[in-house]
């Protein structure tokens, strides 16, 4: 059983006292963490995490969408790779204040379909 992490806290969810069933049946962590660990930081797995929070340090341009989906993209093929995806499409959003937002479509191998937003701070 994996316990969900919670995305809006970044801590595990406990309700009445027991942790909370992951809702995507372990998709949601592995999205989670992979798109918030930095690339490389992780000791036990040097491949896992992403390169998005280089982009805290890069300006509100159109050019960052095209960074952003191209870093959540590399951040997420072992959910491919593994075969627990089958699909993972990645659209952007920017609303001009500060943020990202990343909308992650993800068919899961049962085909399910399910969505995530991740917002990714930019200048």
């Amino acid at each position: 059983m994996d316990i969900w992490i919670n995305p809006q806290t970044g801590g595990y969810e406990i309700s009445n006292g027991a942790p909370v069933r992951d809702p995507a049946d372990g998709l949601a962590n592995a999205v989670y963490m992979r798109l918030m660990t930095h690339l490389g930081s992780f000791w036990a797995n040097p491949t896992l995490g992403s390169r998005l929070h280089e982009l805290a340090r890069e300006k509100d341009l159109a050019r960052i969408e095209l960074l952003a989906r191209q870093y959540a993209a590399q951040a997420l093929q072992p959910i491919l790779d593994d075969g627990r995806a089958t699909a993972i499409e990645i659209a952007t959003e920017r609303p001009h204040n500060g943020r990202l937002l990343l909308a992650i479509q993800i068919t899961a191998a049962s085909g399910r379909q399910l969505t995530f937003q991740h917002p990714v701070q930019v200048i």
